[in-house]
């Protein structure tokens, strides 16, 4: 087995590492563990190790350092493996790593459940549950997943959820839940307020134009969008996004429908400066039971009106505080949209703002960072305790 690594030498500050073990990808799209994990990397090194990719004959760990700093590893494995051999295989690369990297004070952060067959090995000095989804509500969940999330909850310091609903969910299960919904960067959508240059594959797309960026996946109301593009066809409905978990080919098909694929996390702002109304439309089922998209306080940032069905972590806060208008029926998705078109912003901006003031990410990982490394501490602390009396066990039995 070898590790392929950009650069082997990096310095070891004060603060404990950060190991974390995760189902996305950290090129796919940025979301919450890429905010939040990156300004854990401006202070304490940060390694993200992914899921593996079968493409290899010999397993190979290639690590690279990312543009905000965090160290990516991604397992290669050979195909045909069975689940023990893929987990004994992902334990001796990520081995190899810690030792390579001289990862020796950590803690670990779980995305995952699923990386526990490859990990209980590992001495922390505390275990973070960060669960931003309601995983096994998805499309293609593992069948072992609810049993290692149990597992995971017993084993966890301390378990951050991605929302209100998750925590509702997650509160009576272990004794350090805390709820840290989506936030958001308002500086970097706040720039959609004013006019950018439009991007090459928009600039040509007529108004008035609603707009959606975001995974599209088993989560998205595809009736939805189909039944507006008809109703509307003077509407120009632009969908941004990497297709996954669908068959393409099961996209409605419309002249007045645009996906324009993935886009960067940088461009976004550009695409939303151009549209009239931004959109939530989620079906609703399992898996948008617990969701807390991301995107609302950034479509808000960006001072663009939006209209979404009714999702729990929308609907509160942000349609109960009049923010966001909910819609789920088509015809009465269409009205929203109409009367978000129209709306008078003068007194609706100044409420956005004094609401989106009170969710940075710069505050969230500040918490969930102080509870870390609260928890690590106590850990590290316990450890040094015990170290004497064990010392005196052992003498006793000579």
């Amino acid at each position: 087995m070898t590790i392929q690594s950009g650069n082997s030498v990096m310095e070891t500050g004060h603060l404990p590492d950060l190991v974390c073990f995760s189902h996305l990808r950290w090129n796919f799209v940025f979301q919450r563990p890429q905010h939040l994990l990156s300004r854990f990397a401006r202070e304490r090194r940060v390694f993200f190790f992914e899921e593996p990719i079968y493409d290899r004959k010999q397993p190979r760990l290639h690590v690279t350092r990312s543009p905000e700093g965090v160290w990516v590893a991604v397992p290669h494995l050979p195909e045909g493996l069975d689940e023990q051999q893929a987990m004994a295989m992902q334990r001796a690369l990520l081995d190899e790593m810690l030792v390579r990297h001289d990862v020796k004070r950590y803690v670990s952060w779980y995305y995952t459940p699923m990386a526990l067959p490859f990990t209980r090995h590992l001495e922390p000095l505390a275990e973070a549950y960060d669960c931003m989804d309601e995983l096994s509500a998805f499309r293609g969940a593992p069948p072992a997943l609810l049993h290692r999330e149990a597992e995971l909850l017993e084993r966890a310091n301390v378990v951050f959820t991605g929302g209100q609903s998750l925590y509702e969910a997650k509160r009576d299960r272990h004794h350090s839940v805390h709820a840290f919904p989506s936030s958001v960067d308002v500086a970097h959508f706040a720039t959609a307020r004013r006019q950018l240059q439009e991007p090459a594959d928009q600039g040509f797309i007529p108004h008035p134009r609603l707009g959606f960026f975001g995974v599209v996946d088993e989560r998205m109301d595809l009736g939805l969008l189909e039944a507006v593009a008809d109703a509307r066809p003077d509407w120009q409905l632009i969908i941004i996004g990497p297709v996954v978990k669908i068959d393409p080919a099961s996209l409605p098909r419309r002249p007045n429908l645009h996906f324009l694929g993935g886009k960067l996390y940088t461009e976004l702002p550009a695409y939303l400066s151009g549209w009239d109304v931004a959109l939530l439309p989620f079906a609703r089922n399992e898996s948008t039971r617990f969701i807390s998209p991301t995107k609302t306080p950034e479509y808000l940032a960006a001072g663009k009106p939006v209209v979404s069905t009714s999702i729990r972590d929308v609907v509160r806060p942000y349609g109960e505080q009049g923010l966001v208008r909910i819609a789920d029926t088509p015809e009465d998705f269409v009205r929203a949209c109409e009367a978000a078109m129209t709306e008078d912003r003068t007194t609706w901006l100044p409420r956005v703002d004094a609401h989106l003031a009170t969710m940075s990410w710069d505050t969230t990982w500040a918490r969930m960072k102080s509870l870390l490394d609260a928890a690590a501490m106590q850990r590290e602390d316990e450890r040094v305790t015990a170290l004497p009396i064990k010392a005196s066990e052992d003498s006793a039995t000579l």
